[in-house]
């Protein structure tokens, strides 16, 4: 392989993990080297997708890789992800990036005493809609989100907050730009003990409210975003990467005229994208799109977010 490849290997092959080990295997920029999975029947599944051996112990392959993609159930990811960085290597871990605040500080810290990238997987901040409107987003006065889909056979082990919220907590974050002043929540467990249901009313120094929908036990799938500012509006539809854009004209000694309609955007697979800037940051040894303190700030405010809820 040429020399300016990082040996990667994806640690946890399950619903999620096996795409990045699909992607991966031919992403430019990278050698996918080992797959990494508890379950032996998993772990020779995507060997045999992708040609990467299958180890059934991650310690197996520390020290003989440049960068890992983790993967686990939520409650594993400071133990898995930790050895890594502090040996210098990147590593990309999935949302949300720890199972506590404390064990995310543990990442961060690890991550900067070693010079190692570390990036979060917040893919939806990737997804190509979202891209289209950043820059259209200026002065947000009122933000509406439904994340709503059916029950998964996954991710069983957090609540709906840290499951599907935390996606939208992330855009808002890195839009809004302002400190959270007060937060209302309310949610249910129907089909769990935990949160399966959730609402939260956020609002900002800047003046700016949020409200945020989150449901796993939708017939509906449903991933909207609304951005309402003076003079515009702009919608996101996470799902079918579009985007629409209305503002209100004015008009000298005329009637105000409303303008807008879709907006165009060059379509791509999300995942694909944050790995690929993944690999980027690895290789140059700068900050990904989402770090290790984006990732935190979006676990921070989603576990504000819990407690408000009771949620311990």
């Amino acid at each position: 392989m040429p020399g300016d490849r990082l040996r990667v290997a994806v640690i946890g092959v399950g619903h999620l993990g096996r795409h990045h080990a699909r992607i991966l295997s031919s992403l430019e920029g990278a050698e996918l080297v080992a797959v990494v999975d508890t379950d032996a029947e998993r772990a020779a599944a995507a060997s045999s997708a992708t040609g990467a051996p299958a180890h059934r112990d991650f310690r197996e392959i520390l020290g003989g890789v440049d960068a890992v993609t983790v993967a686990v159930p939520t409650e594993l990811h400071r133990d898995v992800a930790l050895p890594f960085l502090e040996r210098g290597t990147a590593v990309l871990v999935e949302k949300p990036m720890a199972r506590s605040l404390a064990e995310a500080d543990d990442l961060v810290a690890a991550a900067r005493a070693s010079g190692a990238t570390l990036a979060v997987g917040q893919t939806e901040r990737y997804n190509p809609a979202v891209a289209a409107v950043l820059p259209l987003v200026t002065s947000p006065r009122f933000i509406e989100v439904h994340r709503l889909g059916a029950f998964p056979d996954r991710s069983l082990d957090i609540d709906v907050v840290f499951d599907l919220m935390i996606h939208d907590l992330d855009i808002i974050l890195a839009l809004v730009r302002s400190e959270v002043e007060s937060i209302e929540a309310v949610g249910v467990p129907v089909l769990t003990s935990k949160y399966d249901i959730a609402n939260a009313r956020l609002r900002f120094a800047s003046g700016c409210f949020a409200n945020v929908t989150a449901s796993r036990i939708s017939k509906e799938r449903v991933r909207k975003i609304r951005f309402f500012q003076p003079d515009a509006y702009l919608s996101i539809d996470y799902a079918a990467q579009e985007v629409e854009g209305w503002r209100l004209v004015r008009r000298d000694g005329a009637r105000p005229r409303i303008e807008g309609g879709p907006l165009p955007v060059a379509r791509d697979e999300p995942l694909r994208r944050e790995l690929a800037d993944f690999i980027r940051a690895a290789r140059t040894k700068t900050a990904p799109l989402v770090d290790g303190d984006a990732g935190r700030r979006a676990l921070e405010l989603a576990t504000r977010v819990a407690d408000k809820m009771g949620v311990s």
